[in-house]
């Protein structure tokens, strides 16, 4: 086994696991990249994965695959960056354990990230939203069970994973009705719930008596469903709704749109960012903020109240009551 081959083992047993104690997700987002990474450098080099060194991923060849993610694999900056984030931890981990490869080491740890455009995020309108939560046809066990999906996602603001991952156990529909959820960053957050939603909620319950620890949402199977099976059922409603309201013909709709409707549903309310990101889990308010600078009709309030440009400065003096008075006649 090669140095690099048994670093990259460490890495995954060692580090991330007992170590740090990554989650899941970060481990299945480590382990995409460097497989990628590895497959590439194989490409290139002729040599089997196993047998390739640290000299082999020099910075030439980190660069050369971060190329080959946008150009070839048609991958966003963001997604490269994703990448690049997870090289570094690996490289970083090299560091403390290969001193003598610390100058190839150093040159790909100095690797930047791209910048790249922030576009204002999706969300959708009222009128969309209704027309969203009708397409289900809740004749139907799984048109139930989706209409609910959506009301819970909608209000909430649950990430997919958030939403997928939900037992029965962690919705509480009496006093004080709200859903508790592990978010990202192994963060534990409660999310209150309207009467609405409790109410969409009571009912799905009843449907179906199980244990506390089955899935809230279950497939046909009884299991947790998948990531992609929220994208697909998602993607379907909107282009029924679309039919009723083409604005959503105009939109991308992911699971992450429902979550930027009801951050923007917050801001509308009047409700402060920093209450927007302890709901939403955000990690720094500043993630917040993307939302303050889609929201159209904020910054159309702030403009209301500034003073016309043609004013002339200076505070506002009444007329005399007499000569106002006499002007008056």
């Amino acid at each position: 086994m090669s140095t690099l081959a048994s670093t990259v083992q460490a890495f995954f047993t060692d580090y991330l696991t007992r170590q740090r104690s990554a989650s899941a997700h970060t481990i299945a987002a480590y382990r995409d990249a460097l497989k990628l990474l590895l497959a590439f450098a194989a490409e290139q080099t002729g040599k089997q994965p196993s047998d390739l060194e640290i000299i082999d991923l020099d910075a030439p060849m980190a660069g050369a695959f971060l190329e080959h993610l946008e150009h070839d694999r048609g991958n966003g900056v963001r997604t490269r960056n994703a990448r690049l984030a997870a090289i570094h931890a690996l490289f970083r981990f090299a560091a403390l354990r290969h001193l003598d490869h610390a100058a190839v080491i150093q040159r790909v740890l100095a690797i930047p990230p791209k910048r790249f455009d922030h576009r204002l995020v999706t969300y959708l309108t009222e009128p969309e939203i209704t027309a969203l939560l009708a397409a289900p046809d809740t004749t139907t066990w799984t048109g139930r069970r989706d209409h609910a999906m959506l009301v819970l996602a909608l209000q909430t603001g649950l990430r997919v994973s958030e939403l997928t991952a939900l037992t029965r156990a962690d919705i509480r529909l009496g006093t004080g009705a709200h859903v508790t959820c592990h978010g990202k960053g192994r963060k534990q957050r409660i999310t209150p719930l309207t009467s609405t939603t409790t109410t969409v909620l009571r009912a799905w319950l009843a449907e179906r008596p199980q244990a506390p620890a089955d899935p809230l949402f279950p497939s046909r199977h009884g299991t947790a469903m998948s990531r992609d099976a929220v994208e697909r059922r998602l993607a379907q409603y909107a282009g029924l709704a679309g039919r009723t309201q083409p604005t959503l013909n105009q939109k991308k709709i992911s699971p992450h749109v429902l979550r930027h409707t009801a951050a923007m549903r917050l801001l509308a309310a009047g409700v402060d960012s920093t209450v927007i990101a302890l709901w939403l889990g955000h990690e720094s308010v500043a993630t917040t903020q993307i939302y303050i600078h889609a929201d159209l009709a904020l910054k159309e309030k702030a403009l209301a109240r500034t003073a016309p440009l043609d004013t002339a400065p200076g505070r506002f003096r009444p007329s005399d009551t007499v000569m106002a008075f006499l002007e008056g006649l």
